[in-house]
């Protein structure tokens, strides 16, 4: 055996090891999403307010950081409107942040009222979010 084919060996030998761990780690963590959906799926009445909050919270942080950065973006720019009505900028943006977060959880929880319709629901708010940002990416 020359020493090129037993560096092959050695990778292949090595590659299924490595696939082996792999699967060893990836199927107990996907039992437990599973059984986590089930869970939440079979309590969703009691999970509905705390999710959306957390659609509220992210809402605030990925909104927000898109407004923070149109808001540096138009200063770097000095956009002659913005240099202006700086602080009137900054209080619209927040007004749209904070409406368009709020609206996010309240049509989270209104998607998460009835389990047999869960993904039709639930595309209105992220629905909501896709063309917020395209409107906000296309300025």
């Amino acid at each position: 055996m020359t020493n090129n084919q037993g560096d092959r060996l050695l990778r292949g030998y090595l590659s299924s090891r490595l696939l082996l761990v792999v699967i060893g780690i990836i199927t107990p963590i996907g039992i437990l999403v599973v059984n986590g959906a089930a869970f939440v799926m079979r309590n969703l009445a009691q999970f509905r307010i705390g999710i959306a909050v957390c659609a509220l919270i992210s809402s605030l942080v990925l909104n927000g950081l898109t407004a923070s950065w149109l808001l540096r973006l138009a200063a770097r720019r000095s956009i002659a409107i913005y240099v202006q009505h700086q602080e009137w900028a900054t209080i619209i943006a927040t007004i749209v942040v904070l409406a368009t977060s709020i609206g996010a959880a309240i049509f989270t929880y209104i998607g998460l009222s009835n389990p047999g319709h869960l993904p039709d629901t639930l595309l209105v708010p992220l629905g909501i979010t896709y063309f917020t940002r395209l409107f906000a990416n296309g300025r």
